[in-house]
């Protein structure tokens, strides 16, 4: 084990010496951080109402693998992000 010696620092100078180097991991984290975001599942029939499109659509859309589904007791559920994302830009 290694062992430091602190000669003429007074037990204020290193509480504000650990607290000083706190900050600056706090503030170098805070500038990484990303929240994580919850999932935001929608129905078959909200994915049909956003893309304006009608149920059978919907279900062929996933079937073609277009969309990605979830199930949960028989439920059907899309996440908002991949709707989202399954939007292409088409070229011009």
């Amino acid at each position: 084990m290694q062992t430091i010696q602190f000669i003429q620092v007074t037990p204020e100078q290193l509480q504000d010496a650990i607290i000083e180097g706190v900050k600056i991991q706090l503030q170098d984290l805070k500038k990484h951080f990303q929240p994580k975001t919850p999932n935001d599942y929608l129905t078959r029939a909200e994915v049909a109402e956003m893309l304006k499109i009608n149920l059978s659509s919907v279900h062929n859309w996933t079937k073609k693998g277009i969309l990605t589904s979830y199930q949960i007791g028989g439920k059907v559920y899309y996440k908002r992000t991949e709707i989202e994302n399954a939007i292409v830009e088409l070229k011009k």
